[in-house]
C-alpha cells in the first residue's frame, strides 16, 4: 500500500519546497543563469590578482555544468522531468552553502572567502522556505565541511570564520524575517485585491441572479395548479406565450451574467480581443439589438430608453463586445433611475458616433478624468472595470471612447469609429457574398413566407449565392416541397397562417419529409430576437435572422447556421462514417460512452485499456487508422509517454492525429500534451458533438500539427441533480439502461474507496479514486456529483494534499447516493427526474 504522505516526513518536507517554487519557478532559472554565467566569470577574475592558495577551478565547472542543466528544462526528456524539483534541490545544495564553504575553507577564510559564504547563505534564505532553508544550509554547510576534512592533508578552521558565525545566524534570521515580512505584505495586497475583486463581482451579478429569480417566480406563477393526480393539465394560449417570455428573460439574465464574468477576466487578465474575429458592423442594427435584448429590471425602465438613428454606418468590429459595451453603457445609466424617476436614456447613431446620453445626477470633473482607469468607478459598489473594458474594445476597433458631464444636468459617452469609405463597404459586401457563394454555390436552398413580395426580395438577396432556390407559400407547401427534393437550408418565417413555422419545423424534425428531416432551418422573423431565439431553439431550428435585414447580414446568418453546432453534428456523423480510431482509457466505463458516440457515427472503434497495449495494436495490425484517443492518466505508461513512444517509433501510423483525453485541464498539462506530440484536447466527460468536430477536423487534418485546442468546457447541470441531455444521448442510441447498470455499481464502489482513503488520509489512493469518480460521473450524467467531485479533485491536486476540514468526503457520498437513485429512476421511468 502506498505510504501517505503526511506519514513521511521527508516527502511531507519536500512537498514544502516544491510548493514553494509550484508558482514561481523562475527563480531556479534565474540562480541557473547567474550560476552558469557567474562561476567561470569570477574565477578569471583571480588572474587580476596575486595566486590564490587554491585552484577550484574545477570546482567552478561542475556547478557551471549542473546550473545550465537547470536552465533548460524544456528540453528534458518527458521521463525526467517529474524529477526536476528534486534536481533543483540538489543543485541548490551543491553551488551555494557547500561550493562557498568548501572553496572559503580551502582558501584559509578571510574576508572576501567569509563574505561569499554569508551571500550564499542568504540566497538560500530566498530559494526555499524556512524548514527547507534550515536542511539546505545544515547539508551544504556539513557537506563542505567533511569534504574538506577529508580532501585537505592539513584541515583547519580558519578563526575569522567562528568569529563570524553570529554575523551568518543574524543574516539567515534577518533575512527569514524580512521574507516573510514581504510574503506577508504580498499576501495582504493580494488578499484585498480579491477580495475587492470578489466584492465587485458580486454586486454586478446581483442584477442577473435577481433577473433569474423574477423570470423563475413568473415561470412558477405560469404554472398550472399542482395536483397528486395523475391527470392532463391544459395551458392556454396566453400561459405558454407567458411561459416562453418569461424563459426569454431569464436567458437574457444568464448571458448578462456570463458576460460580466468574461469581461471581468479579461480585464484583469489584459486580454486582448482577436482582430482575426472582426467583421463591419451596422452601428444602427447592433445598437438595435442592444436596446432589444438588455435585461431590463421593470417595463418601467423599458421606457426610459429611445433610440434614434440619423444616419447608419459601418464600423469594424466584433459585434458580442460591442453589444457588452453598450450593456454596460446602459447599465450605468439605469442605475440612476430610482433616485431620478424624471431622467431618460437616448443612444443616438449618426456621423460616424454612437452617443449614450442620461439626464441622471452627472459626474463630478475630477472623476471624469480617471473614469475609465482600471478600478475606478463613479457609482458605489461598482467593478471599475466596465468602463476599462469598453475602452479597451473600442480602441481595439479603432475608435476612442470619451465622456463629457456636467452635474445636475447630463452624463454623454461618445464612441467615436474610423470612418469606412464607400469602397472598403462594398469590397466588405462582396467578400461576404463570396464567402457565402463558396458555402452555398450548386446547393439547394428553400425560401418560405407567406408574403410574396418578402420572399421575391429575399430571393434577390440569394441571388449572387448561385444556388438553387424554391419557393414556398406556406408551411404545408413546404412539407411537400421537402417531401419531394433534397434541400440544404430552408429560409423559414414563422409567422403564417394555416400551419406556421414552427409547427413546420415540429414536422420536418419530426420525419414528415424523411429526406429532410436533418436539413438546416434558420427563422426569418419579425419577433423580438430574444423571445423568438427561445423559441426556435425549442422547435429545432439551427439560427436566426430578424427582418428587415441587409444582405450581408442574412448571407452571414446562414453561413453561420450551417456551421452550427447541430448542423456540424450531423454532417459530421455523415462525414466520419467509415473512419477507424484506437480508443485508449483504464476506466472500461469512459471507453464505452465515447465507443457508443463514435459507432453511432459510423466509426469502427478498437479499445485499449493501457498505453503499451496501444503500442501492441499498433505494432500488430497493419490496417491504417484514421485518429488515437489517448486518456493521459493511465497506469503504468501514461498517454503522454504513449504519444511520445507512437512519435518515436517507426510505425507507420506515427504520423496519425493523436486526441488527449482528461479530466483535469490546465495549461501546463496542454503544453505537456502538445511536447508529447498530441495534436488536439477533450475534456471529460467528451461531449459528442464537441467529439466529432475534433475527429472530423483531425481527420481531415485541417490543422494536423497544430498546438492542443483549448479545452472545451463542460456542458452543465444547470443546478440539476443529472443532465438530462446526455443521458437522452444514450437513450437515443439505446444505451442508457445498460449504462447505467454498469455505470451505478461503479459509482458505488469508488464513493466507498474514497471515503476509506480519506479515513486512511491516502493521498495517492484519494487523487486516483477522484480522478475516476469525476470521469465515470461525468459521462453517467451524474451532473452535480461531477461538479463536486471535480471541484474537491482540482483543490487536491493543486494544494498537494488532502483537504484539513474532517468528514470532507461525506458530501460526496451523500450526493453519490442521490446520484444513483436518481439514475435508476430516470433509467425505469424515462422522464426528467433530475
Amino acid at each position: 500500500m502506498t505510504t501517505p504522505a503526511h506519514a513521511n516526513p521527508i516527502k511531507r518536507l519536500f512537498a514544502h519546497y516544491v510548493a514553494y517554487h509550484a508558482h514561481g519557478p523562475l527563480l531556479l532559472r534565474y540562480l541557473s543563469l547567474l550560476g552558469f554565467v557567474g562561476f567561470p566569470a569570477f574565477y578569471l577574475l583571480r588572474f587580476t590578482k596575486s595566486a590564490a592558495p587554491y585552484d577550484d577551478i574545477a570546482f567552478r565547472l561542475v556547478d557551471a555544468a549542473i546550473c545550465i542543466a537547470l536552465f533548460f528544462k524544456d528540453r528534458w526528456p518527458q521521463r525526467l522531468k517529474p524529477y526536476y524539483f528534486a534536481y533543483s534541490y540538489l543543485v541548490v545544495i551543491v553551488t551555494l552553502p557547500l561550493t562557498f564553504m568548501f572553496t572559503s575553507l580551502k582558501h584559509g577564510g578571510g574576508t572576501i572567502a567569509v563574505g561569499n559564504t554569508l551571500l550564499a547563505a542568504f540566497l538560500v534564505v530566498f530559494l526555499a522556505d524556512w524548514r527547507n532553508m534550515i536542511v539546505i544550509l545544515t547539508a551544504g554547510f556539513g557537506g563542505a565541511v567533511g569534504l574538506y576534512v577529508l580532501t585537505d592533508p592539513d584541515p583547519r578552521l580558519p578563526m575569522d570564520f567562528l568569529q563570524r558565525l553570529p554575523i551568518l545566524l543574524i543574516v539567515v534570521v534577518g533575512g527569514s524575517l524580512f521574507k516573510f515580512a514581504l510574503e506577508r505584505a504580498t499576501a495582504e495586497k493580494v488578499r484585498h485585491a480579491y477580495a475587492s475583486l470578489a466584492g465587485s463581482i458580486a454586486h454586478e451579478m446581483r442584477n442577473p441572479l435577481g433577473q433569474i429569480k423574477h423570470s423563475l417566480e413568473s415561470l412558477r406563477q405560469s404554472l398550472p395548479p399542482p395536483t397528486a393526480k395523475a391527470q392532463a393539465q391544459t395551458l392556454g394560449p396566453e400561459e405558454v406565450d407567458s411561459l416562453y417570455r418569461h424563459l426569454a428573460q431569464g436567458d437574457i439574465a444568464v448571458e448578462r451574467g456570463l458576460q460580466v464574468i468574461s469581461m471581468t477576466l479579461d480585464e484583469v487578465n489584459a486580454k486582448p480581443l482577436n482582430a482575426q474575429g472582426f467583421a463591419y458592423l451596422s452601428a444602427a442594427e447592433v445598437s438595435a439589438k442592444a436596446v432589444l435584448e438588455y435585461g431590463y429590471e421593470s417595463q418601467e425602465q423599458r421606457t426610459k430608453v429611445d433610440l434614434t438613428v440619423a444616419d447608419d454606418f459601418l464600423f469594424r468590429g466584433e459585434e458580442t463586445a460591442f453589444l457588452f459595451v453598450l450593456f454596460n453603457l446602459i447599465k450605468n445609466a439605469l442605475y440612476y433611475l430610482p433616485a431620478y424617476p424624471d431622467a431618460r436614456l437616448s443612444i443616438a447613431v449618426g456621423g460616424g458616433q454612437v452617443r449614450v446620453r442620461d439626464t441622471g445626477p452627472g459626474i463630478a470633473p475630477d472623476l471624469q478624468r480617471r473614469l475609465f482607469e482600471p478600478f475606478r468607478s463613479s457609482k458605489s459598489g461598482g467593478t471599475g472595470l466596465g468602463l476599462a473594458y469598453c475602452r479597451r474594445v473600442v480602441r481595439a476597433f479603432g475608435g476612442e471612447i470619451s465622456c463629457d458631464s456636467v452635474q445636475g444636468e447630463y452624463t454623454e459617452f461618445t464612441m467615436t469609429f474610423p470612418a469606412v469609405s464607400t469602397q472598403e463597404r462594398e469590397a466588405h459586401r462582396q467578400s461576404v457574398i463570396a464567402k457565402a457563394k463558396a458555402v452555398f454555390v450548386r446547393r439547394r436552398l428553400l425560401v418560405v413566407d407567406d408574403d410574396a413580395a418578402l420572399r421575391k426580395a429575399t430571393r434577390i438577396k440569394l441571388a449572387p449565392l448561385e444556388a438553387v432556390i424554391d419557393e414556398a407559400a406556406d408551411g404545408r407547401q413546404a412539407l411537400a416541397m421537402l417531401s419531394n427534393f433534397r434541400y440544404d437550408l430552408v429560409v423559414l418565417d414563422l409567422d403564417m397562417p394555416d400551419m406556421d413555422g414552427y409547427a413546420a419545423a415540429e414536422q420536418i424534425r419530426a420525419g414528415a419529409a424523411p429526406a429532410n428531416r436533418d436539413v438546416c432551418i434558420v427563422a426569418y422573423t419579425s419577433e423580438p430576437g430574444p423571445l423568438a431565439r427561445v423559441k426556435t431553439l425549442k422547435a429545432g431550428m439551427d439560427g436566426l435572422v430578424n427582418k428587415p435585414c441587409e444582405q450581408e447580414t442574412l448571407l452571414h446568418a446562414l453561413c453561420r447556421a450551417l456551421e452550427s453546432p447541430a448542423s456540424r453534428a450531423r454532417l459530421e456523423q455523415a462525414q466520419l462514417s467509415g473512419q477507424r480510431v484506437l480508443l485508449a482509457d483504464d476506466n472500461a466505463y469512459n471507453r464505452k460512452a465515447v465507443a457508443a458516440f463514435l459507432r453511432r457515427a459510423g466509426v469502427e472503434v478498437v479499445e485499449a485499456d493501457t498505453g503499451m497495449a496501444v503500442m501492441e495494436m499498433l505494432e500488430s495490425d497493419p490496417d491504417p487508422w484514421s485518429a488515437i484517443l489517448l486518456d493521459l492518466n493511465m497506469p503504468g505508461m501514461n498517454g503522454l509517454d504513449t504519444a511520445q513512444a507512437i512519435r518515436a517509433s517507426t510505425l507507420p501510423s506515427r504520423g496519425v492525429p493523436i486526441i488527449a483525453l482528461t479530466a483535469h485541464s490546465t495549461t501546463e498539462m496542454m503544453d505537456a500534451a502538445r511536447a508529447a506530440g498530441m495534436n488536439d484536447f477533450l475534456t471529460k466527460p467528451v461531449d459528442a458533438s464537441v467529439l466529432y468536430e475534433t475527429l472530423r477536423r483531425q481527420c481531415s487534418r485541417e490543422s494536423a500539427g497544430s498546438a492542443p485546442a483549448p479545452a472545451p468546457t463542460p456542458v452543465p447541470g444547470g443546478g440539476r441533480l443529472l443532465d438530462p441531455q446526455r443521458l437522452e444521448r444514450y437513450r437515443d442510441i439505446g444505451m442508457l439502461e445498460e449504462l447505467v447498470a454498469d455505470y451505478v455499481p461503479e459509482i458505488e464502489r469508488l464513493v466507498a474507496s474514497l471515503s476509506a482513503f480519506a479515513a486512511a488520509r491516502d493521498l495517492d489512493g484519494t487523487r486516483e479514486t477522484l480522478h475516476s469518480l469525476v470521469g465515470l460521473s461525468g459521462e453517467a450524467g451524474a451532473a452535480a456529483l461531477h461538479g463536486l467531485a471535480r471541484q474537491v479533485y482540482v483543490q487536491v491536486l493543486q494544494d498537494r494534499q488532502l483537504p484539513a476540514a474532517p468528514g470532507w468526503a461525506d458530501p460526496i457520498a451523500a450526493l453519490a447516493a442521490q446520484s444513483v437513485e436518481a439514475l435508476r429512476g430516470y433509467s425505469r421511468a424515462g422522464l426528467g427526474a433530475a
